[in-house]
């Protein structure tokens, strides 16, 4: 909340959408004019009566999300046998329910799920009506993919959402609609690259005394300056594998072993990836990562020693070139002294425009 009001957002724009939140946040928002939360339970309800009495709130219900990567409903949202009795107390306590919220949780590979759950809101809106709350808001909640090759496209989401709306909430109705797309809009964005700090080889089976070490069978432990604690949190979050894009192109002929990648934290669950088939690596080499917009910088490692990462932003001479032209007063496009982008030096790529790269370490 406060970063979005430092940066400009009026407090009647911004919806504190957690359902289980702290009785010091709940204090923040009525201190500084932010009316809409989120409750799906009687506690948060009586919470929200106590520190936030003129607070606004939005309902948040569980999902069908089996499927998904995340499975939200199992902490969060009110089942819909549970919301009349939510929407009565509310009434008790002269709390207004102003809206309906939900979230499929990310990953989720069938789109019917999002109609589903659209047509239950629209059963809680009657039963809001009944009770005498006028509900306005329909928070659609986020997990959107926002990558190529996912296993269900955006496009294929936003179609069925849109057919479910124009069913259930049909344009005029009075409903404003909400969603998070926080995943959608970083998750391509950006690009991670991360250096070796140490390696160590690890023979598969005890060679005989007749057999070479060199030629028993090996994988190879690669350990990064950033892990599961840091930067590849989507590990643990989404159950993720990240693939490398070596800095170095390997050779046609270079044999390739079994590798794993962890993080700097000396414990079992800091694993990167594993499974992998990489070229003899070394320390100081640097990995490339794609797709590493979501739940990445945002968790911040507490790790003692390792360093902070920075971010570089970059693109392409073609887009620079584009991009001057609409940026700078005409009278100084020509000028010698005009800043160029840090990639100038650095053409990375044929495509239009490059996401940023964060890293521990600039390679640019």
């Amino acid at each position: 909340m406060e970063l979005v009001q430092h940066i400009g957002v009026p407090a009647s724009k911004i919806i504190c959408a957690n359902p289980c939140k702290q009785i010091a946040q709940i204090k923040y928002a009525a201190k500084h004019g932010v009316s809409l939360l989120s409750f799906d339970n009687e506690v948060e309800l009586a919470k929200v009566v106590k520190s936030h009495p003129n607070a606004k709130m939005v309902l948040c219900i569980a999902t069908q999300d089996s499927h998904s990567l995340s499975h939200l409903s199992l902490r969060f949202g009110a089942s819909l046998k549970s919301c009349r009795h939510l929407l009565e107390n509310a009434k008790k306590s002269h709390v207004e329910v102003v809206g309906v919220s939900f979230h499929i949780g990310s990953g989720c590979p069938d789109p019917q799920a999002y109609a589903q759950s659209i047509a239950d809101a629209r059963l809680v809106f009657q039963m809001g009506a009944e009770l005498g709350h006028t509900m306005n808001i329909l928070d659609l909640g986020g997990g959107f993919p926002g990558l190529e090759g996912a296993k269900v496209r955006f496009e294929e989401i936003a179609s069925v959402i849109n057919s479910a709306l124009d069913l259930y909430f049909p344009e005029g109705c009075g409903v404003d609609i909400l969603a998070e797309l926080g995943r959608y809009y970083v998750t391509s964005a950006f690009t991670v690259a991360v250096s070796i700090v140490a390696k160590k080889e690890v023979l598969l089976d005890q060679p005989s005394k007749e057999e070479e070490t060199s030629s028993a069978p090996k994988t190879i432990v690669y350990h990064l300056d950033e892990g599961v604690y840091g930067i590849f949190n989507s590990v643990l979050f989404d159950n993720t594998c990240p693939t490398p894009t070596l800095q170095k192109k390997p050779s046609a002929d270079q044999p390739l072993y079994s590798s794993s990648l962890w993080g700097p934290a000396v414990d079992g669950c800091d694993r990167v990836a594993e499974g992998l088939w990489l070229p003899q690596l070394h320390v100081g080499d640097w990995l490339v990562f794609d797709n590493m917009g979501a739940y990445t910088m945002d968790t911040k490692s507490l790790l003692g020693g390792t360093q902070a990462y920075r971010i570089t932003y970059a693109m392409s001479r073609l887009a620079w070139e584009a991009l001057r032209g609409q940026l700078l007063p005409a009278e100084d496009q020509d000028a010698e002294d005009v800043c160029k982008p840090l990639s100038c030096g650095w053409e990375i790529t044929d495509t239009l425009c490059v996401g940023p790269v964060f890293t521990p370490a600039s390679i640019m």
